[in-house]
């Protein structure tokens, strides 16, 4: 996938990070809670929460942790802060362009966090709306393949309606139409394939190349921002 997915960094790390777990489980959990809030508290009706609670089984969330997110987001526990999804745009040094997806419960907090690490980087944070038209909203979904079922698993994604596919090692991403996500990923799993994630995501339109001490530098900014619990995804046009 081009450009930075929090959740993919999280899996292939937490068994090394136990330290940061509650701050997994935050994550995750407001992730969740955006969901129940958008479409209802029933998985089976509510695919978005359905993919969420899928990435909150992925990191080993508690069901009761899960339980009072979905509630959190139905309104259900009183005394809570609402959680709301927030898009911030920023261009980091090199003409990267970043959409920073937040879950947050205080606009202006978040927003402070993800400027001073921006700037303290060298970058500086856009008017909403300035850069998203680099990128395009995609489904994609996750599978761990090995070289027996590459080619066949690749096969079944293509005849289910994917519009491209790309593997990185072992993982075929498969990428869909953001309408198409839901029966794509149900065709596979109907199909016996083991979905690792899935989700929207966005991919940039004309990425761009970094020289390596840039690249360096970027990676630095990357991990500072993902140390922040609001910040869910971080996408760029790299």
């Amino acid at each position: 996938m081009s450009g930075h997915s929090h959740f993919a960094g999280i899996k292939h790390k937490k068994a090394a990070q136990d330290a940061k777990r509650a701050g997994v489980f935050t994550k995750v959990a407001r992730l969740v809670t955006l969901a129940a809030k958008e479409g209802g508290g029933d998985p089976v009706t509510n695919f978005k929460l359905r993919l969420a609670i899928d990435q909150a089984r992925a990191v080993n969330m508690p069901k009761d942790n899960i339980d009072r997110a979905i509630k959190r987001g139905t309104g259900e526990l009183r005394d809570q802060a609402a959680i709301e999804e927030v898009v911030y745009e920023a261009m980091a040094p090199g003409n990267i362009a970043m959409l920073v997806k937040t879950a947050t419960d205080n606009k202006n907090r978040t927003l402070g966090e993800i400027r001073n690490i921006v700037e303290k980087s060298g970058g500086k944070m856009a008017s909403a709306g300035s850069l998203q038209y680099l990128f395009k909203n995609i489904g994609v979904i996750y599978t761990t393949t090995n070289k027996d079922n590459a080619n066949d698993v690749e096969l079944k994604a293509i005849d289910a309606g994917a519009a491209d596919t790309a593997f990185q090692g072992e993982i075929l991403q498969i990428f869909t139409d953001p309408r198409d996500l839901k029966g794509i990923k149900e065709d596979l799993e109907q199909k016996g394939i083991q979905i690792d994630n899935a989700g929207l995501i966005f991919m940039p339109l004309s990425p761009i190349q970094i020289d390596m001490e840039t690249k360096i530098d970027y990676e630095k900014l990357l991990e500072k921002l993902d140390e922040l619990d609001d910040v869910q995804e971080i996408y760029d046009n790299l």
